[in-house]
């Protein structure tokens, strides 16, 4: 059986589908996500200097 799905069927399950995730997150967790991305690429960008300075040291 071949299910057939035009664009307003598809646009609404997304809208729903969002509109759902949206209503249920706390703003606690959003702060917490906020938080935890900027803690995250902090240390992504510390480590990537950490490496370059490593790599630049066993080069020369």
């Amino acid at each position: 059986m071949e299910q057939h799905f035009d664009h307003t069927t598809k646009a609404g399950v997304a809208s729903g589908t969002i509109l759902t995730v949206l209503e249920n997150i706390s703003s606690q967790d959003l702060v917490k996500t906020t938080l935890l991305a900027a803690v995250g690429a902090f240390v992504s960008f510390i480590a990537t200097l950490i490496l370059k300075y490593i790599i630049q040291r066993f080069k020369k």
